[in-house]
C-alpha cells in the first residue's frame, strides 16, 4: 500500500516508545520530532504535518498521558484520534438525489488521473447497489477515450453514452440527460476530458457543462502518485469550478501517500473512494478510521470483511461452510486449499489481504519475494496437476504420482515434494489444534487463527503453508 513506508518509520518510533517504562516531556518531543520527519518524507503538506504534531504534544505532554500506567499506548491512541481527524473523521458516501429523482455527477481532473476507469468502478458500484446509471463519453479529444470507456462500461454491464467526437462536450451532456430520462436511468456519470495541466480552457469546459446541465455532484479525481501537486490540484479545480468530493487514485502503488493525509486539511474536500488497484473492482470507500488503522500498522479487518462479502457469491458461501466443517474436524485436504486460493484472489489477492491483518508480527520485508502471484498460481497448478481422488487423500501420493504432478504443472519435482511436505505439516498442526480446542483449551496466538501455515515461509518455495491457512 501507498502507505507502508510511513507505517514502517511510525512503527519503529512507538517500539522506542514502548520500550520506556515512563515518559518524560523530552521523550514525548523527541518522538514527535521523528513522527514530523517521517510524514514529511511521506509528502504530507508541512502546514498539516505542524498543526497535527502540535495538537498531539497539546494532549500527550499532560498528567494523564505521563502518569497512567501504559503511556507509550496513550500516546498512540491520541496519534490515532488526530489523525483520523485529520482526514475528515466521518464516512461519506456519494450524495444522491432523494427518491427516484436522477443524479448527475461530473468526473474532474487531470489527464491520466484516471478518470474514466473510476467513472466505469463507481458505475458498477451503484449498479450493485440497485441504481440504473448510464455512462457518458464527453473526452473528445483523447484518442480511444470514447473506446474505453465503452469497453469499460460493456465490462460492468453499463450503457454508456457516446455522439462521437463532432459536438461539444455540453451539448452531448443535454443529449445524454434527456435519454436517461426517456430510458429511467437515475444516476449518470459525465466523464469529462482532462489536460495534462490545469489551463482555463479546461475550466470553462467544465463551466460549460454544468451550464447546460444540472450537476448535483463535482467528483475530482486524482493520482496519489503525484503527492502534494494531487492537493494543489484539489485547490485550484475547488476554486475555479466547485468540488464536493475527492477520489484518490493509485493508492495501490509504491507511493508516499501523503495526499490521503493533507487533502481534508488543505481543501475542506472529503476523500470519498480510493482506488486500490486496475481491476474494476479495485475501488473502496474511504473510512478515516480505517486508513488510520491501516498507517498504524493496526490492520484493517472491517474492510477486509466488506470485500469478502462483495467478492463471495452464493456458491463461494456454501464452499466456505464445507471448508469450516472440515476445519472443525481437523480435516483439510487440497479440494479446501484450491477453493481458499480461488477465493483469496477474488479479494485481491495475498499482498492486499495482508494489508489488512493487524498484528501479524510478521517483517513485511522478509516476506516481500514470497508474496508472488505468479509463485502462488504455480502451487495452484501442481493441485490442479491432481486427480480428485489425490485431492481429497494426500496419502496418495507415491514418487510416482508426484513426479507426474511435477510435469504436468510446469514445476521441478523438488517444488512438489516441498509443497506436500508443507501441506501434511499444516494439516497435522490444524488436527492437533483443533483437539486442543475441543478440550475446552484456549488458543494462544493470532486471533486470525487459520493463519499458522505462516511458519514455513522461507522464500518463493515456502508459500504453501500459507494459502491453506486462510478460513474463508
Amino acid at each position: 500500500m501507498a502507505f507502508d513506508s510511513l507505517t514502517d518509520k511510525l512503527n519503529n518510533i512507538f517500539e522506542k516508545l514502548r520500550g520506556k517504562g515512563r515518559l518524560t516531556e523530552s521523550d514525548v518531543k523527541a518522538a514527535m520530532k521523528e513522527v514530523k520527519m517521517a510524514l514529511l518524507e511521506a509528502d504530507v503538506n508541512f502546514k498539516v504535518v505542524r498543526q497535527f504534531v502540535r495538537s498531539i504534544e497539546a494532549r500527550a505532554i499532560g498528567e494523564e498521558v505521563m502518569n497512567g500506567l501504559n503511556p507509550a499506548q496513550m500516546v498512540i491512541k491520541i496519534v490515532n484520534e488526530e489523525m483520523i481527524s485529520l482526514m475528515g473523521s466521518e464516512t461519506t458516501e456519494l450524495e444522491l438525489q432523494p427518491g427516484k429523482q436522477m443524479t448527475v455527477v461530473m468526473m474532474a481532473g487531470l489527464q491520466g488521473a484516471g478518470k474514466t476507469t473510476t467513472a466505469a468502478k463507481l458505475a458498477g458500484k451503484f449498479k450493485q447497489k440497485g441504481k440504473k446509471p448510464l455512462l457518458v463519453a464527453l473526452d473528445i479529444y483523447r484518442p480511444a477515450a470514447i473506446k474505453q470507456l465503452q469497453v469499460n462500461g460493456e465490462k460492468q454491464g453499463v450503457e454508456v453514452f457516446s455522439m462521437g467526437d463532432k459536438y461539444k462536450p455540453a451539448q452531448i451532456a443535454r443529449a445524454a440527460i434527456e435519454h436517461a430520462e426517456k430510458n429511467g436511468e437515475n444516476l449518470v456519470f459525465l466523464d469529462t476530458a482532462g489536460r495534462l495541466q490545469i489551463d482555463e480552457k479546461m475550466m470553462d469546459e467544465l463551466e460549460d457543462i454544468k451550464k447546460a446541465v444540472t450537476v448535483h455532484q463535482t467528483l475530482l479525481v486524482v493520482d496519489a502518485m503525484t503527492g502534494q501537486e494531487a492537493v494543489n490540484v484539489a485547490k485550484t479545480f475547488d476554486e475555479k469550478v466547485g468540488v464536493d468530493g475527492v477520489i484518490l487514485t493509485k493508492m495501490d502503488g509504491d507511493t508516499r501517500g501523503g495526499a490521503a493525509l493533507s487533502v481534508k486539511a488543505v481543501t475542506g474536500k472529503l476523500i470519498l473512494y480510493v482506488g486500490m488497484g486496475e481491476k474494476l473492482s479495485d475501488l473502496e470507500q474511504f473510512h478515516p478510521d480505517r486508513m488510520a488503522g491501516r498507517i498504524l500498522g493496526m490492520g484493517d479487518v472491517l474492510t477486509l470483511i466488506d470485500k469478502a462479502q462483495e467478492a463471495l457469491d452464493k456458491e463461494d458461501e456454501e464452499q466456505s461452510r464445507e471448508m469450516a466443517s472440515h476445519l472443525r474436524k481437523g480435516k483439510f485436504d487440497f479440494n479446501d486449499y484450491l477453493n481458499s486460493m480461488q477465493q483469496m484472489r477474488k479479494m485481491g489477492g495475498l499482498s492486499s489481504i495482508l494489508g489488512m491483518m493487524p498484528g501479524m508480527g510478521i517483517d513485511k520485508s522478509q516476506i516481500e519475494d514470497a508474496i508472488d502471484d505468479k509463485q502462488l498460481k504455480h502451487l495452484e497448478a501442481m493441485v490442479l496437476s491432481m486427480t480428485p481422488e489425490e485431492r481429497a487423500n494426500p496419502k496418495l501420493l507415491t514418487p510416482q504420482r508426484k513426479f507426474r504432478i511435477a510435469k504436468g504443472s510446469g514445476n521441478d519435482i523438488a517444488s512438489v515434494n516441498r509443497f506436500i511436505k508443507q501441506f501434511t505439516q499444516m494439516q497435522k498442526m490444524m488436527k492437533q489444534t483443533m483437539g486442543r480446542s475441543k478440550k475446552g483449551k484456549r488458543r494462544r496466538g493470532n486471533p486470525f487463527g487459520g493463519m499458522g501455515g505462516f511458519g514455513g515461509l522461507g522464500g518463493p518455495g515456502g508459500m504453501g503453508g500459507f494459502g491453506g491457512g486462510f478460513p474463508f
